[in-house]
């Protein structure tokens, strides 16, 4: 069935890919986008163009903080499903700028709830959280249903006061909302931030890359298109109460008292830092000069997602492994950057 979905982030990584997808199947959707200058706002502009091309999408230009604006975007596009990828994002970056992480990540989520709450008719709000929630945690393969207390960042922080946030107005309001904790996402159209593109960039201009820990690192790296199946199938199923959720030991990932779910969405196959540069260095057909450095603050050595939860609930299967991955993400590279 046809819907009236409404994204924020649209002009951000995960946020572009998943409007494309909706607007291809037919559905009608409104993005929410800032686009804000903390990466190259020609990449946003060049990722909204994809998206202005199909009739059923229209667009705010607004922050999310900024309260009336979003009440306003919800009450004139009346959506069944919201869902919530704008952020700021980027670890390193909270140290040096903080705020605008809580002006964003968490009077930007009130907005997006307040909203939720008042204009009626939402069936399923969806939203991003993020591995790094797990922080000091090394039980591996991190599992949704152990406590993630430690977040080493906060960016890391305000998602995991998103997750409380969501369940508190689930719980008095009656919505339900699903939190997926995101692994290291990677793709076209990708963040400039992020290591692979900082890498590829690097090596077609003759530069060092700076290789973080030594290299003892690995990740749960994850390709975009796994990410946006597995929102989509999360999309259709609004979480309920669960009957047996036992209040004496409560399970952190669902509740007893609100329609209310967190998932981890990742490979669940974590790859060495050294064996992802690797794989780039294969497709683009020479070595890296590389520049090891130690540990950088927030930074953890491995990430590992645990996604039974997700591939029971939702027939989620990530199918794209690195070599592929990475070999898609350096042909539209070179493609749009005309290397």
């Amino acid at each position: 069935m046809k819907q009236n979905v409404l994204i924020t982030g649209t002009a951000g990584f995960i946020g572009n890919h998943l409007a494309l997808r909706l607007l291809r199947e037919g559905h009608r959707v409104h993005g929410i986008d800032n686009y804000n200058p903390y990466y190259d706002v020609t990449l946003k502009e060049k990722r909204g163009e994809r998206l202005k091309a199909f009739d059923g999408y229209t667009e705010s230009r607004i922050d999310l903080e900024d309260a009336d604006a979003v009440m306003a975007a919800f009450e004139a596009f009346k959506p069944k499903i919201a869902v919530n990828l704008a952020a700021q994002a980027g670890v390193r970056y909270s140290l040096e700028n903080p705020r605008s992480y809580v002006d964003s990540n968490v009077t930007g989520f009130l907005s997006i709830l307040e909203a939720c709450r008042h204009c009626g008719g939402i069936e399923h709000l969806v939203y991003a959280s993020t591995s790094s929630v797990y922080g000091a945690n090394t039980h591996m393969p991190f599992d949704v249903s152990e406590s993630a207390e430690h977040p080493l960042t906060l960016y890391a922080a305000t998602k995991k006061a998103n997750e409380v946030m969501a369940h508190s107005y689930s719980h008095l309001f009656g919505f339900p909302s699903t939190g997926l904790r995101f692994f290291t996402v990677y793709g076209p159209w990708g963040r400039p931030d992020m290591a692979l593109f900082k890498f590829t960039k690097g090596m077609l201009e003759g530069e060092e890359i700076e290789i973080y820990n030594n290299g003892d690192m690995s990740r749960d790296f994850t390709y975009i298109d796994d990410i946006i199946e597995g929102i989509v199938r999360v999309m259709a199923k609004p979480p309920a109460a669960d009957p047996d959720w036992n209040s004496d030991a409560p399970a952190t990932n669902r509740s007893g008292v609100a329609p209310y779910r967190i998932y981890n969405i990742g490979n669940s196959r974590p790859t060495s830092l050294m064996s992802y540069i690797e794989a780039l260095e294969k497709n683009l057909g020479f070595e890296a000069k590389k520049k090891f450095l130690p540990m950088q603050p927030g930074d953890v050595k491995r990430t590992w997602a645990n996604v039974d939860d997700l591939m029971a609930e939702t027939g989620y299967k990530p199918s794209v492994d690195v070599e592929h991955g990475v070999a898609n993400f350096v042909e539209w590279f070179k493609d749009y950057y005309g290397y």
